[in-house]
């Protein structure tokens, strides 16, 4: 599996219960490389396998989120990291998964976007569960102006997050969207004063941190499994997840604590 805890293009640190990920080529707009794929994979992984994970945060260096594909290494300008080439060999969907189209992570992931989060930074943005922006910060699949497709899942998942019309202007004009526009259309769900994105987000962290992480956990998986569901369906697999919740450690911890009139102490139990 190799080695966790960054690459030089991603950095991982710890915020209390939060593992933050930054994606770390400000020179390049933090635009996509293989150091970069590698190091938010693992930081999926890291995050899936750690029980005193409760929250994951994304987001980018220097002001920026992310500028999609490295253009240059797609015109044969070589791609920087190419001691990950094994990583990619022993697995060839690393890359989708990184980006959040083949793997979704247990714990819920908050974006926190500032500057730059277009084409792959938008499809990225897409695999995130709850999203917060910087005022100035630009949004947009840019691929077809370069006549390239957007591969990374928008033209499946972008009409299931935002009204369709939308999704097909998005796809089909290229054009830049800002970020009080990606908020209406219902791309993100929060505008804030530039530079304080990640503050933000840490903060929506903290609030499920506080939260039961058995609760948290089967409500997202519910939401996302009942969503290819019928109504009916969707019920039937609702009850599934969640009728085993009330039976954990947790659920009565819970009930206890708010008739103790206390902070419930959670143990994942």
């Amino acid at each position: 599996m190799g080695q966790r805890g960054g690459t030089e293009h991603l950095t991982v640190q710890r915020e209390g219960a939060t593992l933050v990920l930054t994606l770390n080529r400000p020179q390049a707009k933090n635009a996509l490389s293989l150091p970069m794929l590698v190091g938010m994979y693992d930081g999926w992984l890291e995050a899936d396998e750690d029980d005193a994970i409760r929250s994951i945060v994304l987001t980018g260096a220097g002001g920026g989120f992310c500028a999609g594909m490295d253009l240059k290494a797609l015109a044969g300008k070589g791609m920087e990291g190419e001691q990950y080439r094994d990583r990619l060999k022993a697995d060839p969907d690393l890359h989708w998964k990184a980006m959040l189209r083949h793997h979704r992570p247990r714990k819920p992931v908050i974006a926190a976007v500032e500057g730059y989060c277009v084409a792959g930074g938008t499809e990225i943005l897409q695999g995130t569960d709850i999203r917060v922006a910087g005022e100035s910060a630009t949004f947009g699949l840019f691929e077809v102006r370069r006549g390239l497709f957007p591969i990374g899942g928008s033209t499946v998942r972008l009409q299931r997050q935002i009204p369709r019309t939308h999704a097909l202007e998005m796809l089909l004009t290229g054009r830049p969207y800002s970020a009080a526009e990606a908020e209406r259309i219902g791309l993100i769900g929060h505008v804030v004063p530039d530079g304080t994105a990640l503050e933000a987000a840490l903060a929506i962290a903290e609030r499920i941190n506080a939260c039961g992480p058995l609760a948290v956990e089967a409500v997202k998986a519910s939401v996302y499994e009942s969503a290819s569901l019928t109504e009916t369906e969707g019920l039937a697999a609702e009850l599934e997840r969640g009728w085993p919740i009330f039976d954990t450690a947790d659920a009565k911890e819970g009930a206890r604590a708010f008739a103790e009139k206390r902070e419930p102490v959670y143990r994942r139990a």
